[in-house]
């Protein structure tokens, strides 16, 4: 089968290469794969920052060769332990190398796709779909009436997060560029914000939840948009190929919250199918879709790559397999 492998980190080391189909464990499917997607994490991994090394502990080379994680495709073989899903499902979910023709994926990272949604559009999903929603329910504890700010309300977890607010009940407050406030209008947000023609930390509306996906502002301004006993709950930054990368925004959000009646928050979305089901039945309702900027194929993971970095993706950016 044909795969997307890295030997050292850079760029200039990623490949197309022949290798044999992986072999599945027993709590394992066998994934034909139709479509992934490119995320921040891959970005980071291919170029490899300092912080980036540290943290992972891989510091002369990657552990892991392959890339990718999002996917969507049909099961071909499932292990002896899997019981929820069967040879000629189609599925959506994580597997470590996606980007590839076939993966071996967990079952407990797979749920099945709705008929109604393309392999694609659920390829764009898991990830961005995930963090997004964990962001607002889980650690936002978002309710219906409430007020939300999104700010970086255009890129993969942006889109996913105006729908999936705007599903729960919250009033959303979208914050993107010129190029891009239509595209929030039409995802739900009760009202869009162009931050090169306003500064959105200056709006009279005060929110109860902020998600910080750009990572444009410190928390000292954010503060002013947020309501006494609000949130801010940092997802991402700026992506940039440097010493620090993300970790200077948030440790500066978490560092300026300390002492205030305003809290900062970080985490890490965590993969499960339940979660994965949930955003399946929200595309199967049409409350939330897959805002879909550009599409590559395996041969062009490199340009994939190279266009999420220059940080301008409305939406997902998808490989077709």
């Amino acid at each position: 089968m044909k795969t997307i492998v890295r030997e050292r980190f850079g760029i200039d080391a990623v490949e197309l290469r022949e290798v044999p189909k992986p072999e599945i464990g027993d709590d394992q499917v066998l994934v034909r794969v139709h479509a992934s997607s490119v995320n921040p994490v891959e970005w980071y991994g291919v170029y490899a920052p300092p912080f980036m090394r540290v943290m992972s502990g891989q510091l002369r080379r990657p552990h892991r060769s392959t890339l990718g994680a999002d996917l969507a495709g049909t099961v071909e073989a499932v292990g002896k332990d899997v019981t929820d899903l069967r040879t000629g499902d189609d599925v959506f979910g994580t597997s470590p190398g996606s980007w590839a023709e076939y993966a071996a994926a967990s079952a407990a990272r797979l749920t099945r796709k709705p008929a109604s949604v393309s392999f694609e559009e659920a390829a764009a999903v898991p990830v961005a779909g995930l963090t997004a929603l964990q962001a607002l329910r889980d650690h936002g504890a978002v309710e219906p009436g409430q007020k939300v700010l999104v700010n970086g309300a255009s890129g993969g977890v942006g889109t996913y997060t105006v729908q999936i607010a705007n599903a729960l009940g919250a009033d959303v407050t979208a914050v993107c560029s010129t190029r891009n406030v239509d595209q929030a209008r039409s995802l739900g947000a009760n009202r869009v914000v162009d931050y090169t023609r306003e500064d959105f930390t200056r709006l009279d509306v005060r929110h109860d939840l902020v998600i910080d996906i750009a990572g444009s502002r410190s928390f000292t301004k954010l503060r002013r948009v947020m309501k006494p006993e609000g949130t801010v709950i940092v997802v991402g930054a700026r992506m940039r190929y440097a010493v620090f990368g993300p970790l200077k925004h948030l440790a500066g959000t978490m560092v300026q919250s300390i002492g205030r009646s305003q809290k900062a928050k970080f985490f890490v979305a965590q993969i499960d199918t339940a979660d994965l089901a949930f955003l399946g039945e929200l595309m199967e309702t049409g409350k939330i879709r897959s805002v879909i900027d550009r599409r590559y194929g395996l041969t062009e993971a490199v340009e994939a790559l190279r266009y999420l970095g220059e940080g301008h993706a409305k939406g997902k950016v998808v490989i077709d397999v």
